[in-house]
C-alpha cells in the first residue's frame, strides 16, 4: 500500500506541475526575470489580437467612439498586381492627372477654352473610372459615391463654365444675361 500511495502522490505532483506550466504559458512570463505571472481574469468572449499594452482586447462590431486610424476607401487597392511597376499600379490616377496637366499646359499656351474643357473632361473621366473599375488605386479618396459625385460635379461645372466663357461663348444661357446684367453690361 505504501508504494501505491507514493505513486499516486507523484502522479498528483506531476499533474500539478503540468497545470502550473499551463498557467504560466497562458499567463505569460514576467519580462524581467522570467518568473510566471499569476493568471488574471482578462477579456472574456471573443478576443482579438493583443492591444498596445499587450493585453487581449474584446472585439466589438460597433464603430469606435474615437477613430484612431483611417480606413482605406473602397476601391482603394492597386489597379494592377503588386509586382507591376508603380506607374502601372496607379494608371487611373496618372491618366486623370496627365490630362489635367495637358489642359493646364494648353491654357498656359493661350488655348484657354480647349485647355479648360480638357481639365473638366479629365475629371468627368475620373468619375467614370471610379464608377466602372473595382480598384482605381489612389484615385479613390473617399467612398465610391462621394468620389463619383465630386469628380463629376466639378468636371461638369468646369466644362460648363469653359463653354460659357467670354468672348464668343459656345454656350449661352438665356437667363444669365438677366441675372448678371450688372457685371455683363457695363
Amino acid at each position: 500500500m505504501n508504494a501505491e500511495s507514493e505513486r499516486k502522490s507523484a502522479e498528483s505532483a506531476g499533474s500539478a506541475e503540468a497545470a502550473g506550466s499551463a498557467e504560466a504559458e497562458t499567463a505569460g512570463a514576467h519580462p524581467a526575470d522570467g518568473t510566471p505571472e499569476p493568471a488574471e481574469a482578462g477579456a472574456k468572449g471573443t478576443v482579438s489580437a493583443p492591444g498596445p499594452d499587450g493585453e487581449p482586447r474584446k472585439v466589438s462590431r460597433r464603430f469606435p467612439l474615437f477613430t484612431r486610424d483611417t480606413a482605406r476607401p473602397e476601391g482603394g487597392g492597386r489597379a494592377a498586381p503588386g509586382d507591376a511597376p508603380a506607374p502601372a499600379r496607379q494608371w487611373p490616377l496618372l491618366s486623370v492627372t496627365g490630362l489635367v496637366g495637358l489642359g493646364l499646359l494648353l491654357t498656359a499656351l493661350d488655348v484657354f477654352r480647349l485647355g479648360t474643357v480638357l481639365i473638366g473632361v479629365a475629371l468627368v473621366g475620373g468619375a467614370v473610372l471610379r464608377w466602372a473599375l473595382p480598384d482605381v488605386g489612389m484615385l479613390a479618396v473617399r467612398s465610391r459615391f462621394t468620389d463619383m459625385v465630386t469628380y463629376g460635379a466639378l468636371g461638369g461645372a468646369i466644362v460648363l463654365l469653359a463653354l460659357m466663357a467670354q468672348p464668343e461663348p459656345v454656350l449661352e444661357i438665356p437667363f444669365l444675361d438677366d441675372t448678371l446684367h450688372f457685371t455683363i453690361d457695363s
